[in-house]
């Protein structure tokens, strides 16, 4: 395990020494217990809490599974019906028909809705620019109305929109009667022990407390975006947590275990990525590799370079940051390097 991981730390290094990253973290388990990898490069250390951006995700849609398999929710009920305060009139309106009111919670936890991303259309532009503000889920729809839709509902494909976990964070919220934050606490983090994630919080996060997140050379300050993010972006973690949580859910321990193959129902994302159900999938073709094997990766990854990633076949689980927004699949290659040195030191033993 020592040769493992000082190949592991190498590696950082030599990956921060080539990159625009600030900073780096790597934290890495085998199923067995025979790899197990905690490292940092840069401004970062082992013990840095950190935005996980996107993966954020994967923790809202295991509560919405949990409100499903208490009966509190139905994946097939419409979200007008579980929003019922909420006016969803005019929200996804392609060629003339109006779908909103007729958008499923399936459809928004497996992003098959077609909605248009209000992150993408706006506020991402900002984020990279330190333009800093509040928002709400009101402001989220009205941005989204304004939008382009991407599809249809159900298209055939996923189509990645936050607008639908913010509206999965409005759900949870309306079915269990608290704040998304407050959900996150008692429904995950209560139950794994885990006691440095939470959703942002401008005045415990701020001051340096949060590995600060980087687009090139320009440090972010963007706190209340961050704050407003909850359910599609806005959680803050560190990697013995977010190792934690990514090893519950593929093992199937954060709600019923006969969800987690639905959750693992793939649709074409962006190439190569696909979707299920709040998890993402990666995996290069045949033809990408000369048809050599390569990695399956399952889990979710984050605009600002963060990762959460299961690799079935060789069991090992792979979480960290890049804390940098200017190259967000930069986390790939780097896992596959990651892997390649698991498997060259499992072939010297």
């Amino acid at each position: 395990m020592k040769k493992t991981n000082a190949a592991l730390q190498d590696l950082l290094q030599a990956t921060l020494a080539h990159s625009t990253a600030h900073g780096l973290l790597l934290r890495v388990q085998s199923g067995d217990g025979k790899v197990d990898f905690r490292g940092s490069a840069g401004n970062a250390t082992p013990d840095s809490r950190f935005p996980i951006a996107s993966i954020s995700k994967v923790y809202t849609a295991a509560i919405i599974h949990q409100l499903v398999d208490e009966g509190r929710l139905c994946l097939d009920q419409t979200v007008q019906s579980a929003l019922p305060d909420v006016d969803l009139t005019g929200l996804h309106v392609v060629k003339g028909v109006d779908y909103g009111p007729c958008l499923t919670i399936r459809q928004l936890v497996f992003q098959t809705s077609g909605l248009a991303d209000y992150y993408e259309g706006g506020v991402a532009a900002d984020v990279i620019r330190s333009k800093d503000y509040a928002y709400d889920l009101g402001r989220v729809l009205r941005w989204t109305k304004e939008g382009t839709p991407q599809a249809v509902p159900d298209s055939g494909r996923a189509h990645y929109s936050d607008t639908n976990f913010q509206l999965l964070g409005g759900i949870i919220e309306t079915a269990t009667g608290l704040s998304f934050g407050d959900a996150l606490q008692s429904r995950i983090c209560a139950r794994l022990d885990l006691r440095r994630t939470a959703v942002f919080d401008p005045v415990h996060d701020g001051n340096d407390q949060t590995l600060p997140v980087y687009h090139k050379d320009l440090r972010l300050g963007i706190p209340r975006i961050l704050s407003s993010m909850g359910p599609d972006g806005g959680i803050v973690s560190d990697t013995d947590d977010l190792i934690t949580v990514l090893r519950r859910v593929m093992a199937g321990h954060l709600f019923q275990r006969q969800n987690l193959p639905a959750m693992c129902q793939w649709r074409p994302l962006s190439f190569p990525l696909q979707y299920g159900g709040g998890l993402m999938r990666f995996k290069l073709p045949g033809w990408m590799t000369l048809w050599r094997p390569s990695p399956e990766l399952i889990g979710h990854s984050g605009a600002s370079g963060t990762f959460a990633y299961h690799a079935p076949k060789a069991d090992v689980f792979l979480v960290g940051t890049f804390n940098q927004t200017d190259a967000p699949k930069r986390p790939f290659s780097f896992m596959l390097e990651v892997l390649k040195i698991i498997q060259r030191h499992e072939d010297m033993v």
